[in-house]
């Protein structure tokens, strides 16, 4: 059963060709990726298949009975609104319209007939844990406070936010552009997970390879306006691309043979042309097409000849630092050695980015020295993109930094040369920032740092918002780096590819220096956890009553909570019961549904306060 087909679709952006007379059907239960190019067309393929762009030619049909959840790359709330009033007031979420209608029916005073219809819409939708399933995806996703205004909120947060509410719509059709954004690593291996398990269509864009592995079973690339299918996983799709890039390099060459043999021919040839003449010329020239085809199977080489280092890097020493009561850095020692890589990992909001800041001097620290070597020439890579490139062509933008660079072996490049290993081709290289797309604007910030040809790069998230191309020109950039690497990324695969150690952020200002690359930390961490559980319960419970005993009126608090809880929760079946009971009494059921809200607040408090005493408990 098809969730949506794609018959014959045509697109342009502009002048440029983005969907060529394209077909394609998404089947029920299936789970594709989107590969492409920055600026080929992938947020516009999805637009089309979500409805919010038309075809100019073709045809696109929809299973008439799909629910269909988007998540899109700028997300837009109202500012007005916090975080709970933005997952309970989304009109296209059937299980928070149920409950509108519910809470509805309550005010109204003319009848039960509404109400019966609402608990019965309620049941349908599995509406009565909402609030559960709402609180616990906001707690994965990291978001806590849910009274937040949205208007106080970071984009990422935004982004987070908006993850959130399409996977609580639980839709049979799921469409996700770069879900993995502003994900914290802990955050993105449990996206991974919910997705493997949920029963859902799944059409994404990611970069996120691992990711991408683990739970799609085909692959849709989309290159020179054209899609081709995959039916596997990415590692089959890398497989059966090289397989198809290096029968084209067969191709290409005998091409080229016979180009020259018919090159000789033409140039001998009498100018008076026969029919079979003319044959023949023609299909020269589709040879010379077929010859000329690039394969692209080689990849970039760099020899970048970065300016010396010397001995002495960057040293840290017994650095702090905090905002308010919240630690982030609390006597932290390191002194960086020449040409190692470093990543940086840990939960949103424990501090990489303001150690980053700290290393570049935009920060200051509360308490200790960091101390650069003369040599040191830092190249930083932000999260954000620059406002003051508005108005400027995207060559200029580099030509800011250098004119050239330098490589090792006497020879240098061009900034246009340099360009074209991140896929800027003459046109888009004369593109006004502006009109690039958000991963073109990524990809240009990043030539304009690697062009300045540093000997310590500062990398924080460069690897968001790239595609698979211009990741593997990253990641061969900094294998072949003269110089020292600092990088903070969600993006696993890259994170062992790239870095020789970690510095894990634990929070209260803890960093871990852990010898190795992020999938052999979180091995490391898992085994940890499994012993920490291993321990025994008494031991654990002695462990919490050396830690800290129980006061005369704590203990008789604790007791009395436990009274409190039983004569709540007996309550709270009653009332539960007399709601479905089939009473008619409008002011009845509105006493017992006010009554139930209060004793599941206080529920809630009080076992929580209980949990707490009970560490302690003798």
């Amino acid at each position: 059963m098809n969730m949506v087909l794609l018959e014959s679709v045509t697109k342009h952006y502009g002048d440029k060709l983005l969907l060529d007379k394209v077909s394609l059907g998404i089947n029920y239960g299936q789970k594709m990726a989107l590969i492409a190019s920055n600026g080929a067309g992938k947020t516009t393929l999805l637009n089309l298949i979500a409805g919010k762009e038309v075809p100019e030619e073709g045809s696109i049909r929809h299973h008439p009975e799909r629910t269909l959840g988007y998540l899109q790359q700028e997300p837009a709330f109202n500012e007005s609104l916090n975080i709970l009033q933005v997952l309970f007031d989304d009109e296209e979420n059937p299980v928070t319209r149920a409950i509108s209608r519910y809470e509805q029916a309550l005010k109204e005073k003319e009848g039960t007939s509404a109400l019966e219809e609402a608990i019965a819409e309620m049941d349908r939708q599995n509406a009565w844990a909402y609030e559960a399933r709402m609180k616990g995806v906001l707690g994965k996703l990291g978001l806590n406070d849910y009274r937040a205004k949205i208007n106080q909120l970071s984009g990422g947060q935004k982004k987070r936010l908006a993850l959130a509410r399409v996977l609580l719509k639980e839709p049979d059709f799921l469409i996700l552009d770069e879900p993995t954004n502003h994900l914290d690593l802990e955050m993105i291996e449990w996206l991974e997970e919910y997705l493997i398990k949920q029963n859902v269509t799944l059409l994404l864009v990611t970069h996120d390879r691992y990711f991408l592995d683990r739970v799609c079973d085909s692959i849709i690339e989309l290159e020179a306006a054209r899609l081709q299918m995959f039916k596997g996983s990415y590692s089959y799709y890398l497989e059966k691309k090289a397989e198809l890039e290096s029968n084209r390099e067969r191709e290409t060459e005998k091409a080229k043979s016979l180009v020259k043999k018919e090159l000789e021919w033409i140039r001998r040839m009498p100018k008076a042309r026969g029919t079979k003449n003319k044959a023949r010329i023609d299909s020269f020239y589709a040879l010379q097409d077929k010859a000329a085809v690039r394969t692209g199977s080689g990849g970039p080489e760099f020899e970048i000849n970065a300016a010396r280092l010397g001995n002495k890097i960057i040293e840290i020493k017994n650095l702090s630092k905090a905002y308010g009561n919240k630690v982030l850095i609390q006597g932290f020692n390191y002194v960086f050695k020449r040409y190692e890589k470093v990543g940086i990992a840990g939960p949103n909001g424990s501090g990489k980015t303001t150690f980053l800041k700290l290393l570049t001097g935009e920060e200051t620290p509360d308490t200790g020295t960091i101390k650069k070597g003369a040599t040191v020439k830092i190249g930083h890579f932000r999260q954000e993109n620059p406002q003051e490139f508005y108005g400027k062509r995207a060559i200029d933008i580099v030509k800011e930094k250098a004119e050239v660079i330098e490589l090792k072996n006497g020879r240098s490049l061009g900034v246009s040369q340099f360009m074209e290993l991140f896929e800027f081709d003459a046109n888009r290289q004369y593109t006004y920032y502006e009109s690039l797309s958000g991963g073109e604007k990524r990809r240009l910030h990043l030539v304009r740092v690697l062009m300045s040809n540093p000997n310590f790069l500062i990398l924080d998230e460069p690897t968001n918002d790239l595609d698979l191309i211009t990741l593997q020109t990253l990641e061969q950039f900094l294998l072949d780096f003269n110089g020292s690497v600092v990088v903070v990324s969600h993006d696993r695969y890259f994170m062992d590819k790239i870095v020789d150690h970690l510095f894990v952020f634990k929070g209260g200002g803890e960093i871990m220096d852990f010898p190795g690359n992020y999938s052999q930390f979180r091995n490391y961490d898992k085994e940890k956890k499994k012993q920490i559980k291993k321990e025994p319960k008494a031991k654990k419970q002695e462990k919490a009553r050396e830690k800290k005993k129980l006061g005369y009126m704590e203990q008789r608090e604790f007791e009395q909570l436990g009274k409190d809880i039983e004569v709540l929760e007996a309550r709270q079946k009653e009332l539960a019961d007399l709601l479905q009971s089939g009473e008619n009494d409008f002011e009845k059921i509105m006493q017992w549904s006010d009554e139930l809200k209060t004793i599941e607040q206080t529920l809630a408090e009080k076992e929580d306060r209980w949990l707490k005493l009970s560490e302690y408990a003798g």
